[in-house]
């Protein structure tokens, strides 16, 4: 394979596997915390299919709000899966390797869903302007059309931005260093521990960061502007509390993604040198997505009623 080829210097061998360090358990602490993260797992992809079978089989769900939803938690149902099984399986073993092509891979998958996520949370906001601030058009608008163009885009700008984020990570040469300081393949740590001049891919990194963090938060920063002045014109109270109640879970998802997120990849290298990284990861990779879909049904009134409605109508 090329990207085992000699590369740079005479000294210089790429490696075949990695070493993920994880974190660091004594044996008797192995098994309450192989247990504890198998019960997350576990109840995160539970969570999100109840979600998704609970939109699809509710007529009162049928909504773009709703379908934008369903497609967030079959995106996280994903998003774990490309982390937590591996992360589970090295808690117990003492082999913790990964090979080049099998940390590619999950690299690959990952920097997908997660950018595919960020441009989803957006287009979800974008929904309750339009929502909100353009009611009477609101049907004419978000047609399924559109929304199924919208969620394509999401997908296609996830799938680009990691193939060309990956072609420049997967040329970086490893030399002797196989441990990589994390419990799965990222790319801060991967840039760290690279031993050919890694700037480029920096560079590119940087900038595809950028683009896929900063462009869709100024979408929703711009959204939920225009609601918020829409809301506070509405004379009533309780016209107000209704309109806002739409928006509220989705707002709560999104300052609890794009603030654990934000400040791992926006400077991916220099922020790898805080020790704080893996603990940040945890948040976005296994508590965030266990969180979301509690959100959605504790703060969604419709959410509620159609849990309610499914359980009552199933006794």
């Amino acid at each position: 394979s090329s990207f085992f080829s000699r590369m740079g210097g005479s000294n210089e061998t790429s490696v075949t596997y990695f070493i993920l360090l994880g974190f660091p358990t004594t044996a008797e602490l192995q098994l309450p915390l192989f247990s504890a993260l198998l019960l997350v797992y576990l109840l995160t992809v539970l969570e999100n299919f109840l979600i998704i079978l609970l939109i699809r089989t509710n007529r009162s769900l049928q909504k773009p709000m709703y379908f934008f939803l369903g497609n967030l938690s079959f995106l996280e149902i994903w998003y774990v899966s490309v982390i937590e099984p591996k992360m589970l399986a090295d808690v117990l073993s003492h082999d913790k390797q990964i090979s080049f092509q099998g940390c590619m891979t999950q690299l690959y998958f990952f920097v997908t869903f997660v950018c595919t996520e960020y441009i989803l949370l957006a287009v979800m906001a974008y929904d309750r302007f339009v929502a909100i601030c353009k009611p009477l058009r609101y049907p004419l608008i978000m047609s399924h059309q559109l929304c199924a163009q919208l969620l394509a885009a999401c997908w296609i700008c996830g799938l680009a931005t990691s193939s060309i984020k990956l072609s420049f990570i997967a040329r970086l040469s490893f030399c002797h260093e196989d441990k990589i300081n994390h419990y799965f393949c990222d790319i801060s740590p991967l840039l760290n521990i690279s031993c050919s001049d890694s700037s480029l891919a920096e560079l590119v990194d940087f900038v595809l960061a950028l683009m896929v963090i900063m462009v869709p938060l100024c979408a929703v920063v711009a959204s939920y502007i225009c609601i918020l002045f829409t809301v506070l014109k509405i004379p009533s109270s309780q016209g107000r509390q209704k309109a806002f109640s739409t928006c509220s879970s989705h707002l709560t998802v999104v300052i609890l993604f794009y603030s654990t997120t934000l400040f791992t990849y926006a400077h991916p290298k220099l922020m790898y040198t805080y020790r704080a990284n893996k603990l940040v990861s945890v948040l976005y990779t296994v508590v965030v997505p266990l969180l979301n879909p509690l959100i959605y049904c504790l703060r969604n009134k419709e959410v509620r009623l159609a849990v309610r409605k499914t359980f009552t109508c199933r006794r």
